[in-house]
């Protein structure tokens, strides 16, 4: 074995040097020349007849010439003995001692041997490589090249790095010819808004048309994505919250954008409470509620702070219940997915309710998912010191799951804390217990100042 590995090492040291399936003469460019991306290679090939060709092309799979828009198993015209044609990948291969010893002893089998290798020069272009192999060659040496993208609809948006915001236009036509279902891209110009959860963005190539339509969880979604916020990350996610509720529960979305978790919920029998403080995302909240045919009985929609939401309608909801003018089948749930800042919001939940009457009525199962942007080297650690002391006390006995959604950049991750809020919580009952006299808790919270 060794001495078989030291005859390997010595003939690719004394072969001649292979060629590299890259585009050339075109770094630097920063408007697209398709022409420029032509290439002549000489290209190693197997010429054999069409006898045997699945259990040939079985042992070849590993050496095929795989670029886009090129079959590597042509049909062989300028050659009388032969009829067909495997192209080899010229990194991989540049003569027959390059094939795997058993793969050479499996082709000679069928009648393959080195006289059937031969170099053929093919014309590569710009159709031929893909958009990575192209910012390879284009984009300056050594530096990062574009590290991923998001897609929404025929929308591809990204978030190019400073030293590649010259080169934007031609990475973003690029795109667009690769990529079959992108019409449009975008480059983020800052970051998100806090205020209503979108950015700036600058069209790089392609059609300036925001209106998408995606699809999630059984539910078509229609948006202006130059307005609202969607991030296609999470589709999972939604996914999983969605999964914890069950027909009859109550679904109260502090920040629901377009209805990711809202739609789908009342879709499944759940009554929603749908609320966003952006009036393009209730316009089109409402507009999806519609066109997926969401039951007005169980769907209601909000267009306000979230601060209000909490104190108003959550309020009203809950005191509704402990009178008994309100029936619950199921539990309550809570999403709170608006991470930079919705950690801020759980005060008010302490102390929400003040009638004392309503104490020993509340008998009511509620689940929070509060989202937040943990940045350090314990994630799970920071996301749950963030809700503490955003709530103003250890909730850690109330904790259900924290959870690692997504990496959002080094040492930055995208969490979600699951806890229950109970009656302690919102009567206050914790503070109460620790008061030194018989005075009622003073009434700090939902007032118009904060």
């Amino acid at each position: 074995m060794n001495l078989r590995f030291f005859r390997d090492f010595l003939r690719k040291m004394s072969s001649p040097s292979q060629p590299s399936l890259t585009p050339v003469g075109v770094r630097g460019m920063k408007v697209l020349d398709r022409v420029k991306f032509l290439r002549n290679i000489q290209v190693p090939a197997l010429r054999l007849k069409e006898e045997n060709l699945s259990k040939i092309v079985q042992q070849c799979k590993p050496y095929f010439l795989k670029v886009e828009n090129f079959k590597p198993i042509k049909d062989l015209e300028d050659d009388s003995a032969f009829n067909k044609c495997i192209f080899l990948n010229p990194e991989k291969v540049s003569q027959w001692q390059d094939i795997d010893e058993k793969s050479r002893d499996c082709l000679q089998q069928y009648g393959i041997n080195p006289d059937n290798f031969i170099t053929k020069e093919v014309q590569l272009g710009y159709e031929n490589w893909s958009y990575d192999a192209i910012f390879k060659a284009v984009l300056p040496e050594g530096e990062e090249i574009v590290s991923g993208y998001s897609q929404v609809g025929h929308i591809l948006h990204l978030n190019l790095r400073d030293h590649l915001l010259e080169y934007r236009h031609l990475i973003g036509q690029v795109f667009v010819d690769k990529i079959k279902t992108c019409r449009t891209v975008v480059n983020k110009s800052n970051i998100i808004d806090n205020t209503y959860r979108n950015f700036s963005m600058e069209v790089i190539a392609g059609d300036e048309d925001y209106l998408v339509t995606v699809k999630e969880n059984n539910c078509k979604f229609e948006f202006d994505f130059s307005k609202v916020y969607w991030n296609p990350r999470l589709g999972k996610e939604h996914e999983r919250i969605l999964g914890f509720l069950k027909p009859g529960d109550v679904l109260f979305d502090v920040f629901c954008g377009v209805g990711p978790f809202s739609i789908p919920a009342a879709k499944r029998k759940c009554t929603v409470f749908a609320n966003d403080l952006n009036p393009d995302s209730f316009k089109w909240l409402n507009h999806n509620a519609v066109s997926n045919k969401v039951s007005k009985t169980l769907f209601q929609s909000y267009n306000q702070d979230g601060k209000d939401f909490i104190c108003n309608v959550f309020k009203d909801y809950l005191t509704e219940l402990c009178k008994g003018n309100k029936t619950l089948k199921g539990k309550i749930h809570i999403t709170m997915n608006l991470p930079a800042m919705a950690v801020e919001f759980l005060k008010y939940f302490k102390g929400l309710l003040k009638d004392e009457e309503l104490i020993d009525k509340f008998d009511f199962e509620i689940i929070v998912y509060v989202y937040c942007f943990a940045i350090g080297d314990d994630s799970k650690s920071v996301a749950k010191q963030m809700v503490n002391d955003n709530m103003g006390f250890d909730l850690s006995s109330n904790i259900i799951d924290i959870f690692d959604v997504r990496n959002v950049s080094p040492k930055k991750e995208m969490m979600r804390v699951t806890f229950k809020l109970t009656k302690e919580i919102l009567f206050n009952l914790l503070e109460t217990k620790t008061e030194s006299n018989n005075e009622p808790p003073p009434k700090k919270l939902c007032v118009e100042s904060q």
